[in-house]
């Protein structure tokens, strides 16, 4: 991938030169870059009861959660490739593969969503504070809340994950969303039909502050005119809200 998308952070050749990193920006935060191709299983189903691997790989789950531990900044932003809670189809194959981690079964987890119910356990029980999602993928921009009281896997605490994107590309509906989690969908924009060009619109961005004296974190969803659509602020210190 860095051969034709060059990563300044990333060191050719080194074990580290990957594009999982963390990136740490001072006292107020941490960025926590993950990597959902390169070690994950291969498409399927994803209703599988056991699965070690996932879509992340065991060890950069290891690594993520002892990072996470680690972490003393005011807002740890977990900057993932792929929606948790949203269902991303792969057909390529002619039969209902899943390329994401949601599958539509909104019960118990299944498949990859194993894997993220972990990880959401840990930082619960290690009450980790300041967690947020900034997840990609589905060419179109939204911001989703996950809560337990609205999940089958209640063990966590709640969150918000804020999807935008592309930057250049064909725009598609908006994806249906998967219960194990409890997301509800407060924002999006995303046009009825499939591959919208570019030159029609709906191209996204998100941009996000952190104030210095209140650490307050704000996101923004933009349109490619740089107009603002949803706007979010989240308080410091807190293991989920």
């Amino acid at each position: 991938m860095t051969e034709y998308f060059p990563i300044s952070t990333l060191r050719p050749g080194a074990k580290e030169g990957r594009v999982r990193r963390v990136m740490h920006q001072g006292p107020l935060l941490d960025v926590f870059v993950l990597d959902m191709r390169t070690y994950r299983n291969a498409n399927s189903p994803d209703d599988q009861k056991v699965d070690p691997q996932g879509i992340l790989g065991a060890e950069q789950l290891e690594r993520l959660k002892r990072e996470l531990s680690r972490s003393r900044a005011v807002w740890k932003v977990i900057a993932a490739d792929m929606p948790l809670g949203l269902v991303v189809p792969d057909t390529t194959e002619g039969r209902p593969n899943i390329e994401a981690v949601a599958q539509g079964d909104p019960g118990a987890p299944l498949g990859r969503e194993l894997q993220i119910a972990e990880l959401l356990r840990f930082i619960k029980h290690r009450r980790i504070t300041g967690t947020v999602w900034l997840t990609a993928d589905v060419h179109h921009t939204s911001a989703q809340h996950y809560q337990p009281s609205r999940a089958a896997f209640t063990d966590f605490e709640p969150f918000w994950e804020f999807v935008s994107g592309p930057l250049n590309a064909g725009a598609f509906p908006a994806s249906a969303l998967d219960d194990t989690f409890g997301p509800e969908r407060v924002f999006v924009k995303a046009p009825t039909a499939s591959n919208v060009s570019p030159a029609e619109g709906y191209q996204f961005f998100g941009e996000v502050d952190i104030d210095g004296d209140s650490g307050e974190l704000t996101v923004r969803l933009r349109e490619q005119d740089g107009s603002v659509l949803f706007t979010k602020t989240l308080q410091p210190g807190r293991v989920g809200q």
